[in-house]
């Protein structure tokens, strides 16, 4: 099979992607796949003209806007080329937060309350109790995501360093642990807690080697375990998710269990680096690396 992997990208996730491409790579080369590696920049004419003549399928190891959002699977759907991961719809709704929770809440899923603010009132005064947690309205990993607590003083300082547009979303902060549950089409495969060695789950606990512990699987009550597991398959669904995606939950047990399930986000195109969940919870359940990508052609090449 002729496969382009398109990697690397222009967002805020670039060095992300270019990890995920790498491993993508050196996976489907071993399984004797006829590989085109596509380093994606911000020259959309020289994106075409790589993906000529067309390739069977397209495997989209990018990662946030403009590769994660919906855009280049636009560009791919214009085309008609079969590609991994999610399409345009699911792509765009997944990576728009309030969008997306507006998706969940109708589902019946549970999401934590906040609203989108303008980021210049973020100086003024606190939109939410706090503590509270300010987000881009379309970035992932965490970028940009920080958490005001009580004698926190850096309003100020997070809107003069804002470089993510001109609204952001504050959310109630949860607080527990953090949870994650990969789904491959329909199946989710298991639950994950995720220990940040200090801090919360930023960029670097998710990416740098040794940032955080990964437990799997995770201890948690069963009743809790299970809707975890529920709670992610109908979140794939009803964004209208396709191959594989994964969801991102706070988990609070402290007046007791089973506690209280909150999900946070799906990512469309979740991290196939190294230090990422995805592969780790596939491993998990006895599938390889190699076998995990060749799955997301299959689901690809299914489309047509």
């Amino acid at each position: 099979m002729r496969v382009a992997v398109l990697y690397g990208g222009i967002s805020a996730e670039r060095e992300v992607s270019l990890s995920s491409g790498a491993q993508v790579l050196a996976a489907l080369r071993a399984l004797g796949h006829k590989v085109t590696p596509i380093e994606v920049g911000a020259d959309l004419g020289a994106l075409l003209a790589a993906l000529d003549p067309l390739p069977d399928v397209v495997f989209n190891a990018l990662h946030g806007r403009f590769g994660e959002d919906g855009t280049v699977q636009g560009v791919l759907d214009y085309l008609g080329v079969p590609y991994t991961h999610s399409g345009l719809r699911a792509s765009a709704l997944a990576m728009d937060k309030p969008a997306a929770k507006a998706v969940f809440a109708a589902a019946g899923l549970p999401v934590a309350s906040g609203r989108v603010i303008a980021i210049g009132d973020l100086a003024g005064n606190d939109p939410l109790p706090r503590p509270y947690v300010v987000k881009p309205l379309n970035e992932g990993s965490s970028v940009g995501v920080t958490i005001l607590r009580e004698g926190d003083n850096r309003r100020d300082s997070i809107v003069e360093s804002w470089r993510f547009g001109p609204n952001a979303i504050v959310e109630e902060y949860v607080p527990g642990r953090e949870l994650t549950v990969g789904v491959m089409g329909d199946r989710p495969l298991a639950v994950t807690e995720i220990a940040p060695r200090q801090g919360f789950y930023d960029y670097d606990a998710k990416y740098a080697p040794g940032g955080s512990q990964h437990v799997i699987p995770a201890d948690l009550h069963p009743q809790a375990y299970a809707r975890a597991l529920e709670m992610a398959l109908a979140a794939h669904r009803a964004l209208g998710c396709r191959g594989a995606t994964r969801a991102d939950f706070r988990y609070d047990d402290a007046a007791g269990e089973p506690g209280r399930l909150v999900l946070l986000e799906v990512n469309t195109q979740p991290g196939l680096t190294p230090t990422s969940l995805l592969p780790e919870q596939a491993a998990h359940v006895g599938i390889s690396f190699a076998h995990l990508c060749d799955w997301m052609l299959e689901q690809a090449t299914c489309r047509g």
